[in-house]
């Protein structure tokens, strides 16, 4: 009674200094906005526990910040959702304490999301952390978003075949038959088609972007909703798609599928963000200067703070230095942080 008493009570005080409270120096930092990261994941503030009403709703204003690309709002508010999710979940049981293993992981979730954003080894820690809160929820949704994160940052240390094996092993385990697993067993599959592309892998890397394709178009007529931070669409796997012919080395079989992509539908500013960022590497691995720097300043259109990102700063510096100047760049490249003003 007294742990239950701690959720309904009137201790949201302590648990709104947590969730509002913004990291030392966070403010003063816009270039990296995972830059608060290490501290909230190595040294969480003290706070209450929080109805699971209100921790849902934070949570949800935080996927929606990273959904709209804020991403220095969203490293702001990190630390607290943390601390209070965490907080949370030890104070419960049974069913309560499920939701909040699932709350818990999906805050971790974010906080790997950002971090990978910004090429930051806290990645590892927040997405293991994410896996294991979702394992303990014991629902197979968050367990499947919490599997795709932890297999970026795999990929990211060059263990593609391993990252692989993991992700098709964790979409196995998902029911197909249901629309909401099946969307998330289509995302781990996208993203093991992009994993084994990057471990050149063209065979294996193809035939799961057509798998994922397959299982999308079953989908199709009811495209189910709630997915964190990536859809099952066919408009993802063509996305998926041009990453694909981008890593593998062959960007050219990628412009027939950018030019059927309406990226202007896809539902949020990061996902557009990142449809623009694949079509850019496109043009710039094919030698197009002008179409490279139209699909940047599509970036920035809808997310300013994606092309500060480090490996969006680093496209737009090859442009910059390029032998075959395009008029506007320097000028971009300054604004946005890839060379010093």
């Amino acid at each position: 009674m007294r742990r239950r008493g701690l959720l309904t009570g009137a201790l949201a005080a302590g648990a709104t200094v947590a969730l509002g409270a913004s990291p030392a120096g966070a403010a003063s930092s816009p270039v990296d906005p995972a830059g608060g990261l290490e501290e909230a994941l190595f040294r969480l503030p003290s706070a209450a526990p929080v109805p699971l009403a209100r921790l849902t709703q934070e949570i949800a204003k935080a996927r929606a910040d990273f959904c709209a690309a804020r991403y220095s709002t969203l490293g702001r508010s990190l630390r607290g959702i943390l601390a209070a999710a965490s907080a949370t979940r030890d104070a419960t049981t049974g069913r309560e304490r499920e939701m909040a293993s699932v709350a818990l992981a999906r805050s971790y979730v974010l906080a790997a999301e950002l971090a990978l954003k910004q090429h930051d080894d806290t990645a590892w820690v927040a997405a293991d952390r994410a896996l294991t809160a979702a394992r303990a929820s014991g629902h197979p949704v968050p367990i499947g978003e919490s599997s795709r994160v932890l297999a970026i940052t795999m990929r990211r240390s060059g263990r593609c075949p391993a990252a692989v094996r993991f992700l098709t092993q964790e979409a196995g385990d998902l029911d197909a038959g249901q629309a909401q697993t099946g969307a998330v067993r289509t995302t781990l599959m996208l993203t093991a088609a992009y994993t084994a592309a990057n471990g050149r892998d063209r065979t294996g890397a193809l035939d799961l972007l057509d798998a994922a394709e397959e299982e999308t178009d079953r989908w199709q007529a009811a495209v189910p909703s709630g997915l964190f931070t990536v859809d099952a669409t066919r408009a993802q796997v063509d996305v998926y798609r041009i990453g694909v012919h981008n890593a593998l080395g062959t960007p050219d079989e990628g412009v027939e599928v950018a030019a059927r992509l309406d990226i202007d539908r896809m539902p949020t500013a990061e996902r557009r963000a990142r449809a623009w960022t694949d079509t850019a590497r496109m043009w710039h691995a094919l030698g197009d200067g002008p179409q490279t720097f139209a699909a940047l300043r599509r970036v920035e259109n809808e997310a300013p703070q994606e092309v500060r990102r480090p490996a969006l700063r680093a496209l737009t510096s090859d442009l910059v230095y390029a032998s075959a100047r395009v008029p506007g760049v320097r000028e971009f490249a300054t604004r946005t942080g890839a060379v010093p003003a």
